[in-house]
């Protein structure tokens, strides 16, 4: 028999780290999934131990300003995509405001450190987003379209394609036939 998993990401994250700092009783505060605030000095043994506990699922404690604001920016953009309140807003107009730097700042930040542009990034994003929602739900693509605030189904089909190069019925067909594959194996 085959299960497949469906999951939240962001409580996934969080949960794990909540149990990790409470089991090292470090004092904090959980910004985002990729974003901690520790409260407290942290004596080299503390964060030697909150290194090595992560570490062993492959997270790491990343310092470095750039690459820290080059993640702040993917969970803004991530946020915005979810978010249904922000559809009136410009991309560039939310991160400015959300991150308190010009987009222009922000903008040059990713694409020196992802060789990609935050627009592009945004695109991906959401045709994941198009893809979850394809496999996941039963909305027609006309919801999809409205719920990601696309100006018209032909343009979700059009940056669908262009990105993966089908179309998403044709998506669609070939996941479920995937699954049910899978099933009968």
């Amino acid at each position: 028999m085959t299960f497949f998993v469906k999951y939240d990401f962001n409580i996934m994250c969080k949960t794990f780290l909540k149990e990790h700092l409470n089991a090292l009783d470090i004092s904090y505060t959980l910004n985002s999934t990729n974003e901690i605030s520790i409260t407290e000095e942290l004596s080299p043994e503390k964060q030697n131990a909150l290194t090595e506990a992560l570490r062993k699922y492959g997270i790491e404690l990343e310092t470095n300003q750039k690459s820290t604001l080059v993640e702040r920016i993917k969970n803004a953009v991530d946020s915005m995509l979810r978010d249904q309140a922000n559809t009136s807003v410009k991309l560039s107009a939310y991160l400015a405001d959300t991150l308190h730097y010009s987009y222009a700042h922000l903008s040059a930040v990713f694409s020196e450190n992802t060789y990609t542009s935050i627009e592009n990034y945004a695109i991906l994003r959401r045709v994941d987003i198009v893809k979850e929602y394809l496999c996941n739900t039963n909305l027609t693509l006309t919801e999809i379209a409205f719920k990601l605030n696309y100006s018209s189904v032909a343009h979700l089909s059009g940056q669908f394609k262009k990105t993966t190069g089908l179309t998403p019925s044709a998506f669609q067909r070939i996941m479920k036939k995937k699954i049910i594959h899978s099933q009968t194996n």
